[in-house]
């Protein structure tokens, strides 16, 4: 399941995207915008800060913006940098693998296979989409909503 940091993360991460080429977007306004407490979502953005997938600046026109055009990130790469691996058991994660104990072996065990074919399509999807995908249908859903229109 995604968490509440993935989902305000993505969300942040979507507006960045939408109002790419505007300048850094204040974290106040990011967090008015999207309805993110703002002290969570400072601690989101220093984790995707982290990851390299947002840059900031201080000043007077400082504030966050995408470190790498919307079309070069993935949503499956926000998620991941948010909420770790997306297998829901670790015997069939990429990242952060595990055997599980009670398996007498992997390839005998029919819920690994299973949950092998939810991974790879959950990342299969996830992957698949960038965040300019993300922020296409963003736009479309609610076309007069971008937070530059509303703050002027």
């Amino acid at each position: 399941m995604l968490t509440r940091k993935g989902k305000y993360g993505l969300k942040a991460m979507i507006l960045l995207a939408r109002e790419h080429g505007t300048g850094p977007i204040l974290i106040g306004d990011l967090a008015e915008k999207e309805a993110i407490p703002k002290k969570f979502l400072e601690n989101i953005l220093l984790a995707l800060k982290h990851r390299g997938l947002v840059h900031s600046r201080k000043g007077p026109h400082g504030g966050y913006q995408l470190a790498r055009v919307a079309e070069k990130i993935s949503v499956g790469e926000i998620v991941r940098a948010l909420d770790g691996p997306l297998a829901l058991v670790s015997c069939v994660s990429q990242t952060a693998y595990a055997p599980c104990e009670e398996c007498v072996t992997e390839k005998d065990c029919a819920v690994r296979r299973v949950f092998q074919q939810v991974r790879d399509e959950t990342a299969r999807i996830l992957d698949g989409t960038t965040l300019a995908d993300a922020a296409r249908d963003a736009e479309r859903i609610a076309p007069h909503s971008r937070s530059g229109a509303e703050l002027q």
